[in-house]
Order: C-alpha cells, then sequence, then structure tokens
C-alpha cells in the first residue's frame, strides 16, 4: 500500500541497534499533515491526496480558499499519488503513525546548493597532471569536442556550472524510529536537502518490507 507524509528534516545523528552497532540516522519531523483535496480517477483522470503541511500565519485568500473550513493554514500542498483514496477523506489528520519501524522509503527534497562548480567537483573528473610542465590546467576539463566534425558541442555535455539545488530523491531508506507523539521518522542514511527543508516521504518504489 502507498503511503505518504510531508516533513521537515531535522538533522542526522546515530542510534544503537540490539546488538549495539551504531546506525547513521536522519530525524525528520514528519508531519501533523492534512487532506486538503482527494483527485479521483472519474474526476481527475488519477488518484491522488493533496496534503497541506506546516501551519502559519500568512495566507491570501486565494490560498485560504483553497483549504477546507476545518484544516489549519498550511505553507506547503503536494500531492501523493495513492492506491485507494476512498480510504481517505477531506480533512483528515496525518501523523508519523502512518509508517513502521521497517518499512522502506523514498525521501525527495531539494538537494543542498553548491554555486557554480567545476567539473572535478560537480562531475568528478580526474584532472589533468600534476607535473611534467603542467602550469594551470590541473583542474581544467580538457577536450570538449573535436574539430571540424561535428564542430560543435553536444547537448548534455558535462562541464562547469551550477551544482546542486536540484529535487533529488534518496530511495529505499529504512525506517528504524517511529515517535508519533512528537511528530518524527528517523530514515536509515542521509536525505537531500539541508536541515529544515521540505521532503516528501512516501512508500518505496523498490524492496519490499525487511
Amino acid at each position: 500500500m502507498i503511503k505518504g507524509i510531508l516533513g521537515n528534516k531535522v538533522g542526522m545523528t546515530q542510534i544503537f541497534d540490539d546488538g549495539g552497532d551504531a546506525i547513521p540516522v536522519t530525524i525528520i519531523e514528519a508531519g501533523p499533515c492534512y487532506v486538503t483535496q482527494i483527485k479521483t480517477s472519474e474526476k481527475d483522470g488519477y488518484e491522488a491526496i493533496q496534503l497541506g503541511f506546516g501551519e502559519t500565519k500568512r495566507l491570501n485568500k486565494p490560498q485560504r480558499g483553497h483549504l477546507p473550513k476545518d484544516v489549519p493554514d498550511v505553507r506547503h500542498l503536494r500531492e501523493i499519488k495513492v492506491d485507494d483514496v476512498s480510504t481517505y477523506e477531506v480533512g483528515q489528520k496525518i501523523d508519523a503513525g502512518v509508517f513502521s519501524v521497517g518499512d522502506l522509503v523514498d525521501v525527495t527534497g531539494i538537494s543542498k546548493g553548491k554555486g557554480f562548480a567545476g567539473a572535478m567537483k560537480r562531475h568528478g573528473f580526474s584532472g589533468g597532471p600534476a607535473t611534467h610542465g603542467q602550469s594551470d590546467r590541473a583542474r581544467a576539463t580538457g577536450s570538449i569536442g573535436a574539430g571540424s566534425t561535428p564542430g560543435r558541442v553536444f547537448k548534455g555535455k558535462r562541464m562547469p556550472g551550477r551544482m546542486g539545488g536540484q529535487r533529488t530523491t534518496a530511495q529505499t531508506l529504512k525506517v528504524v524510529l517511529v515517535d508519533p507523539e512528537r511528530n518524527l521518522l528517523a530514515g536509515r542514511g542521509a536525505v537531500p536537502g539541508a536541515n529544515g527543508g521540505l521532503v516528501t516521504i512516501k512508500s518505496a518504489i523498490k524492496g519490499k518490507k525487511r
């Protein structure tokens, strides 16, 4: 069954399992979220729910008018496809308890922006020779194409440019801690984005529950 929730990345830490091994985890403040809209196959051509997260005091009238009356003002709205929308209703509250320990999830967020970066940092190029007469090309890209044929640089060529700040998904992370009372989830490993950034947690599209 596909499940999902929105949250904020809190940061990384470690917890210890029953065998005493340290497990690197990312703590996520997951929810509470509210179902603000339901998409149906008959009306919209697909089935999904729209979740609202992050209570705020500043919404304009069109934004407030989109939300149901029994839902507080929320800053973020995201759609999550589900198997059966009949199990949800508008205004329903969803917390971290939607997941359980052992579930596999995909976490999507905006990666940290690195600014303009060279090819070595951005793409992992090895760089040029560091000696034998080399003076200023140690971190240069090198040749980016042939001469008269094709006489141009192909689109998508890996070159220096702006790095990070893109929608990124960390797949198949194992949930190792669920605390619905404090709206906390802990997933094994790292998730995209800076601390405090918005993330979407959904059931993993790969793998099965371990």
